[in-house]
Order: C-alpha cells, then structure tokens, then sequence
C-alpha cells in the first residue's frame, strides 16, 4: 500500500494523528512478533533445555541471585604504604591513590614506599 505525499498533507491534523498511532500499533506489533521469532532461533542455538532453564530461574529469582556467579580471587597484599599514615596502603593495582600522586610530584620515587616483605612476614 503505497500512500502519496499528496493524500497525507490533505488529512486534518486529527486524522493524521489516528493515522500515526495505528502505524505505531502495528509497528510494535511487528516488531514484537519478530523478537519473538529472533529469540527461539537463539534459543534453539543455544540449546532449548539450557534456555529455558536459564530463563525460568531469571524469571523466578530476585535480580541479586541473577548475577553471574563470580570466581573467588585470592586477597591482593599491599606493596606500597603511605609514610606520613601507615594505615593508607596500596597494591600497586588501578589508579594511584592521591597521596601516591602527592609524593610522586614531590619528587620521590615509588621505591620509597614499597613495604618490606621480611619485617612485615616475621612480625
């Protein structure tokens, strides 16, 4: 069905709106059929038993136990403490802590700040 630009600018404002919400309607009508459609070819990609399975316990379980399942890492041990508060340390992973930044523009080497492994290991 081909509409001509001539026939639409003849519609009223009222009519050209009814027109725009059915276009709408059937537009998220479409769309919805075909993301449907989309999701069982997934699905059957996937294998339907593991989809499905999936999908019910999402459907069942609260957003916190939707969360994939993360890998126990073992505690990262600090290499660098602050001199001036000994409670402030850092292992050396992500972005440097300010006071890191602080004493680097002061001139200082990060070697000034490594924590020593044998003192820390017998105390």
């Amino acid at each position: 069905m081909k509409l001509s630009k001539y026939h639409l600018t003849s519609l009223s404002a009222d009519e050209l709106w009814a027109l725009h919400e059915q276009v709408g309607a059937i537009l998220s009508e479409r769309i919805s059929s075909e993301k449907r459609e989309l999701e069982e070819r997934l699905a059957k990609l996937n294998g339907s038993l593991n989809a499905d399975r999936a999908k019910n316990k999402n459907e069942n379980s609260s957003p916190s136990e939707r969360r994939a399942v993360r890998r126990n890492y073992p505690p990262v041990v600090p290499k660098f403490r602050n001199p001036s508060d000994p409670s402030e340390t850092w292992a050396g992973r992500g972005k440097q802590p300010r006071w890191m930044v602080a004493q680097l523009k002061a001139g200082k080497k990060m070697d000034d700040f490594l924590i020593d492994r044998s003192k820390r290991r017998r105390g």
